[in-house]
């Protein structure tokens, strides 16, 4: 049996997983900040008899301190964890800061999974085969990085949030596996999804999210791809998958000095904030 975590877990292609590998009589974490979609899973769970192998932790990861709580938690009632899939995210028209004063988007996609990778690894390096996959959209969009304004306060723009979030994913995942560790790292993206498109948006951008969904795969076939990274994870170190399609590390996207360079920063920004 199989212990999975998955972010963004109570909804679309994280709901999917989590069912199924329920069904196939795994135990499935899921994080989530809706209550109520918590409770719609558990119910859900019991009614197919997988009651005891499903968990809901309530969280809103865009917090620091709340992705703490959760590694605390998670790491204290499960010893060892086969995979973590890390799906949440949310899209933000205009610009958000969190309680901790970084901007959403930041927060949420890409501090949140640099820290419950660094934070679930020691148990994810006990399983046989351990696997991050980090569904974010590898080598997608402008490689340009704003390193003077990772938090984009001059010119926000919710895709160019969206897609700086990929990038910093994208370099995320080069760090984790220059650290030589057990588990493989994937960055993986399963194509336009007919499934919720979780956001915040202005008119234009709902118009364009709802056409996006409208032409989406079945979620049923989105999580096929990941559901087979988690059973057979790579043998390298880092992978990045766009839909069926392998990405070739040598490229920008994947730079080491400048995964290496966002991880100081990273580093710093938690400093800083951690003090206030």
């Amino acid at each position: 049996m199989k212990t999975i975590v998955i972010t963004g877990g109570t909804s679309g292609i994280g709901q999917a997983l989590a069912t199924t590998y329920l069904d196939r009589g795994d135990q499935v974490i899921v994080i989530g900040p809706d209550p109520a979609k918590g409770a719609a899973f558990l119910r859900a769970a019991d009614e197919h008899e997988n009651g005891e192998r499903a968990v809901f932790m309530h969280a809103d990861l865009s917090r620091i301190a709340e992705n703490y709580r959760v590694i605390e938690d998670i790491t204290t009632r499960f010893e060892r964890l086969d995979a973590l899939v890390l799906c949440a995210r949310y899209f933000q028209s205009s610009r958000v800061v969190t309680a901790d004063g970084i901007e959403h988007n930041l927060a949420l996609f890409y501090l949140s999974r640099f820290l419950l990778g660094q934070g679930l690894l020691p148990a994810l390096e006990t399983a046989p085969a351990p696997v991050i996959v980090n569904i974010a959209g590898p080598g997608v969009g402008s490689q340009e990085i704003a390193w003077n304004d990772l938090g984009l306060e001059r010119g926000y723009n919710g895709w160019t949030a969206m897609i700086q979030g990929g990038r910093l994913n994208d370099l995320l995942g080069v760090r984790f596996a220059a650290e030589g560790n057990r588990t493989r790292y994937v960055l993986q993206f399963p194509g336009g999804t007919r499934t919720g498109f979780a956001g915040d948006f202005d008119a234009a951008t709902a118009v364009l999210a709802a056409q996006m969904k409208q032409s989406g795969q079945p979620v049923e076939s989105a999580i096929l791809p990941i559901a087979a990274l988690i059973d057979s994870p790579p043998p390298e170190p880092l992978s990045a998958v766009m839909e069926d399609r392998r990405l070739s590390l040598d490229h920008p996207s994947f730079a080491p000095s400048a995964a290496a360079r966002l991880e100081a920063l990273t580093h710093e920004l938690l400093d800083r904030t951690l003090r206030h």
